[in-house]
């Protein structure tokens, strides 16, 4: 599939009487927006072929759904107050703008140094991230939020799905509610799976929907880890960082693979 035929199809899909279609030629990229809020979603179609031709006719349209939901819930009347129990964390890389395209400052707190701490109200099928102009108009306290929020996400289930290669163990998480990557700062979590690891442990969030933990074995394992977040980063529809890290003493440290059976 070529761009302008991802274009065409895109624009088939999202058909709306208040959204605008502008193409990017340069950037080789789509925004759709919408009239009304001047708000929308930018569409890097490189990303999304690479995706349809690993997953096919439904990776296109996960995210047209996703697009969707995006542009009708920047409409939406969003009320913080009373609403703390549905506050959580998102994880992004650290070239996720710091800023809403109406340049407001999104509040958000460093992680590492491939990875930021945004928060988000959950709206059921989709969520917002909290900008600091919303927060100041709910009088939020940020500290207070970011308290809760951290409270919340380790209040959702931690349920793993292991797999065996080479020697090596790996535990997927990957409830599909938005958070999976959140759970990263599920300390308790992490230190409950670091007893039973037998080897080194690693730490992966390659897109916001999987957080895989390694129990690194062997050399072979390193490799296996590389193409595994790889793929997975490739694969997702917010993708946050092919690097995972090591998970030592409660820290976390970006572990660089630099080649078959040697690692840094």
């Amino acid at each position: 599939m070529t761009s302008i035929q991802l274009k065409n199809l895109l624009e088939k899909e999202l058909a709306h009487e208040n959204w605008v279609f502008t193409y990017d030629r340069e950037k080789d990229s789509v925004r759709v927006e919408d009239k009304e809020s001047k708000k929308g979603v930018t569409i890097s179609l490189p990303g999304l072929i690479a995706k349809y031709e690993q997953n096919g006719q439904n990776a296109i349209m996960e995210y047209v759904y996703y697009v969707k939901e995006t542009l009708s819930s920047m409409k939406r009347q969003v009320t913080l107050n009373g609403q703390e129990r549905n506050i959580y964390p998102v994880i992004r890389s650290t070239s996720f703008p710091t800023k809403t395209s109406d340049d407001i400052p999104l509040v958000y707190d460093d992680h590492t140094a491939e990875t930021r701490i945004y928060y988000a109200i959950d709206m059921g099928k989709s969520y917002r991230l909290i900008d600091q102009k919303l927060a100041e108009r709910e009088n939020l306290q940020l500290d207070s939020m970011k308290e809760m929020a951290l409270f919340n996400v380790r209040s959702l289930p931690t349920a793993v799905k292991e797999d065996t290669v080479a020697g090596n163990s790996f535990y997927f998480i990957n409830s599909n509610d938005g958070y999976d990557a959140s759970r990263i700062l599920n300390d308790s979590f992490l230190n409950s799976m670091k007893k039973n690891i037998v080897g080194t442990m690693t730490i992966s969030v390659p897109h916001q929907d999987v957080l895989i933990i390694g129990d690194i074995r062997n050399e072979k394992g390193y490799d296996i880890l590389a193409e595994l977040t790889m793929s997975f980063f490739a694969s997702g529809k917010i993708p946050i960082t092919a690097l995972s890290f090591l998970y030592e003493e409660g820290k976390l440290e970006p572990i660089f693979i630099l080649g078959k059976n040697n690692k840094e």
